[in-house]
Order: structure tokens, then sequence, then C-alpha cells
């Protein structure tokens, strides 16, 4: 089987296990970049982690690597409403998903420095493994095309309404 089949199959069941054992689900109300859901989001931030892990070759713990992606942002709130609890969302994010993943889940110490370091260098400790860096990167490539995406979108809107 190839690598790229093995880690899809590893992403799927472990979306199927935080879907029936968790809040997982609940990411699906939130909004994170232009119209791409938390859920959506954490889901590629997962599989471009995998993709940077077998393009350079790097033993890297799949499991952890993987539940940490989909763990990263499980903040469970719509971030862009005015909330000083929240505020500011970039800095805080990390621990209220940390918080919720420990309340939800049975984490590794990996998976609890993936989640809480992804925002590196926003929040400024460093990742403890490589898996965490792996994360932090992925999630920033993800991001950048979901708001480019979102961009492109409404610039071709607007011009075609014109």
């Amino acid at each position: 089987m190839e690598r790229q089949e093995t880690y899809r199959l590893l992403i799927e069941h472990e979306i199927k296990h935080l879907e029936e054992h968790t809040r997982f689900l609940e990411t699906k109300n939130y909004t994170q970049h232009g119209g791409i859901t938390v859920y959506e989001h954490c889901i590629n931030v997962a599989f471009m982690s995998c993709k940077i892990a077998d393009k350079y070759h790097l033993d890297v713990n799949y499991l952890s690597l993987i539940r940490g992606a989909l763990l990263h942002d499980y903040f469970l709130y719509d971030w862009h409403e005015k909330n000083p609890a929240h505020s500011p969302h970039g800095f805080k994010h990390p621990r209220f998903a940390l918080d919720n993943a420990r309340q939800d889940c049975s984490l590794t110490a990996m998976e609890e420095n993936i989640i809480l370091r992804h925002m590196f260098p926003l929040t400024p400790a460093f990742p403890a493994y490589k898996e965490s860096w792996i994360v932090s990167l992925a999630d920033k490539i993800c991001a950048s095309a979901e708001m480019y995406q979102n961009y492109k979108q409404r610039l071709f809107a607007s011009a075609s309404a014109k």
C-alpha cells in the first residue's frame, strides 16, 4: 500500500473516532478562514502535515501528528464574535484547544505540544517535537491557501457583479 493511502486511512480512522467520542463535529459550526470551517481546516492541516513528513522522509509518529493536527484548533467557539475572554484569539486559542482536547481525549505529551505550540512564532514558546514544527508549518500553509481562495472568490464575485 502506498504511504499516502496509509496516512489517508489513518486520518479517516481518527476523524471517525473523534466524531464518535468527542465534540469534534462541533467544529463544523465555526468558520475558520473565509468559507472554510474549523472542521475542514483541521482535516486540511492533518493531510498537509502528513504530506510534509512524507515528502521530506521524516521519521515521525504519524498517529500523534494526525491527532495533534486534527485537534490543534479545537477551541469550540466563534472567534469572529467579539468576546474579551477569547481576545486576542491568535494568542489564546491554543490553550482553549488544549483544554477542550484534554477534557475529551487522552493525549500524549507530543499531542499536547502540537496543539499548544502550533501558533509559533506568534506564541513565543518553541515547539518541542518535529511533529509540532510540522503541524505549525502545515497550519500556516493551509490558512494562507484558505484565505487566498476566499479572497479570489470575493474578487471574482465583485468583478462579475459589475
